[in-house]
């Protein structure tokens, strides 16, 4: 019996959500208070970056290198990589800081911490947890009347998504994700499969039937 192959298990597709549900997510936190500010730019860094939820909540101030618009992140493992943001992502995490910074409350937390300081922090200045960021996940996708369902993880996907759809190549994905093997990041290749159906048919000289 153990020279038998047991037959292979097809991987489940990824969920993704469209561009459009993702702008109405994002448009859901209060932009009136340093939490609500917090939660956009939480929310912005995921799509905007496709970080699992894990390597969002470890994010340093000192992760952010604003000028080069790029992140230190530290995947699994702790192996770290170099993460592009989109501006809607810096301009949301620049807003939240500014007011961060002002309340003396997170103020002297951040300062206490020095560069450990979280990027992402409760109401009490400490380290937010995954938890968290599922809560408040929850509580927007119930105010705009989104699925349930949804989760830190779907933003990921829909991050990887998205720019397949629009022309990305799967080995630049797989950086991004920070996937070791470009075989976990084949699963979103069925989601590009109409695109490149088209490319061909564009472009080969006998794709067409005349």
């Amino acid at each position: 019996m153990t020279l038998i192959r047991t037959p292979r298990q097809s991987k489940r597709l990824p969920k993704a959500i469209t561009v459009e549900q993702v702008e109405q997510l994002l448009a859901a936190p209060p932009d009136t208070d340093v939490l609500g500010r917090r939660d956009r730019a939480m929310l912005e860094t995921l799509y905007s970056t496709g970080l699992r939820v894990s390597e969002l909540v470890d994010l340093n101030f000192t992760d952010l290198d604003v000028d080069n618009e790029v992140m230190r992140v530290r995947g699994k493992g702790k192996k770290e990589r170099m993460v592009p943001m989109g501006r809607h992502a810096i301009h949301a995490i620049n807003r939240y800081v500014d007011l961060l910074r002002q309340d003396p409350r997170y103020a002297a937390a951040v300062q206490e911490a020095g560069e450990a300081a979280p990027l992402f922090v409760n109401k009490h200045g400490k380290r937010l947890s995954s938890r968290s960021v599922r809560r408040k996940l929850d509580k927007y996708l119930r105010s705009v009347g989104l699925d349930a369902s949804i989760s830190p993880h779907t933003l990921r996907h829909s991050f990887a998504t998205h720019l397949l759809d629009n022309g990305a190549d799967l080995r630049s994905v797989q950086e991004l994700l920070g996937h070791q093997s470009l075989s976990t990041t084949q699963v979103y290749t069925h989601l590009t499969a109409q695109r490149l159906r088209d490319s061909y048919r564009n472009a080969h000289p006998r794709a067409e039937a005349s």
